[in-house]
C-alpha cells in the first residue's frame, strides 16, 4: 500500500473515532437534560373523617345447667321467648331477629369428666341482631337488667361481642381523597418553596387504601375513617 493510501485510511479511521466522541457527547448531554427534567418529589396527604357506626351486629347468648335434659330444654325455650320478647318491646322487627341454634353439652360424655362437676347438661342459646338502627341497640343495653330479673343473664365475649360497623364509606370517598390529595400538594409545594424549585404537574399518583378503626375502645360506636395519598410532582428550576 502507498504512502498516500495510509494517510487516507488514517484520516478516515479518525473521522469515524470523532465521529464515535460527538455522537457519544451528545447522548450524555442528551440524558443529563432528561434526568433533569425528571426531578420529582413524592408526597403524602392524610384525610381522617369520624363517624358513627349505621349497622350492628348484637348477639345475645347466654348458658344454662340442668342434671334433667328435658326440663333444661324447655327451659331453654322459655327463655328464648322471654328474650323475643324483650327484644320486641325495644322496637326490634323480627327481619332484625334470628335465633342462635342452641347446643347442649353433656359433660359426663366428655373425656376426663367427672360428676363432680356440677350440672350433667350445660346449654348455650341465645338471639342475634342485625339493625340499621344502632340508637335501638344502646337504649335496649341500659334495660338489659329486666331479662336479669328472669333468670337470663347475657354473656359477653369476644366470640360474641358487639360488632358495630360503617357501611357508607363510598359515600365519603370522593371528598376524603379530594381532602388528602389537597394535603399533599401543600406539602409538595411547601418543599418546592424551601428547595428554590418550581412545583410541576403530577406524574402519577397512588390513592392508597381506606381504613376504618374505633375511635377508641370505649366507643366502639364511633369510627375514624383514614386514607392516606402519595402523590408524585416534576420538579423544575
Amino acid at each position: 500500500m502507498q504512502q498516500n493510501d495510509k494517510w487516507m485510511w488514517w484520516g478516515i479511521a479518525g473521522l469515524i473515532s470523532s465521529g464515535f466522541v460527538l455522537s457519544s457527547l451528545v447522548l450524555r448531554d442528551t440524558a443529563l437534560s432528561f434526568k433533569a427534567m425528571e426531578r420529582t418529589v413524592v408526597v403524602k396527604g392524610l384525610a381522617e373523617h369520624e363517624v358513627q357506626a349505621d349497622t350492628v351486629i348484637w348477639s345475645l347468648v347466654y348458658r344454662d345447667a340442668d342434671n334433667d335434659l328435658n326440663k333444661l330444654v324447655s327451659r331453654v325455650e322459655r327463655k328464648n321467648q322471654a328474650v323475643k320478647a324483650f327484644l320486641t318491646l325495644n322496637g326490634f322487627s323480627d327481619q332484625e331477629i334470628s335465633f342462635v341454634a342452641p347446643s347442649v353439652t353433656d359433660k359426663l360424655a366428655q373425656e376426663y369428666s367427672s360428676q363432680d362437676n356440677g350440672f350433667r347438661y350445660v346449654a348455650k342459646s341465645g338471639m342475634t341482631v342485625y339493625t340499621k338502627s344502632p340508637d335501638k341497640v344502646k337504649n335496649a343495653l341500659k334495660a338489659l337488667g329486666e331479662l336479669a330479673k328472669q333468670g337470663i343473664a347475657i354473656t359477653e365475649n369476644y366470640d360474641n361481642r358487639i360488632e358495630y360497623m360503617f357501611t357508607g364509606l363510598n359515600e365519603i370517598k370522593p371528598e376524603m381523597v379530594q381532602s388528602a390529595t389537597k394535603e399533599a400538594r401543600e406539602v409538595a409545594l411547601k418543599f418546592a418553596k424551601d428547595s428554590d424549585s418550581i412545583l410541576g404537574k403530577i406524574k402519577q399518583a397512588n390513592q392508597g387504601q381506606f381504613s376504618i378503626r374505633d375511635r377508641d375502645s370505649n366507643t366502639p360506636e364511633i369510627k375514624i375513617v383514614r386514607v392516606v395519598t402519595s402523590v408524585e410532582y416534576y420538579l423544575s428550576d
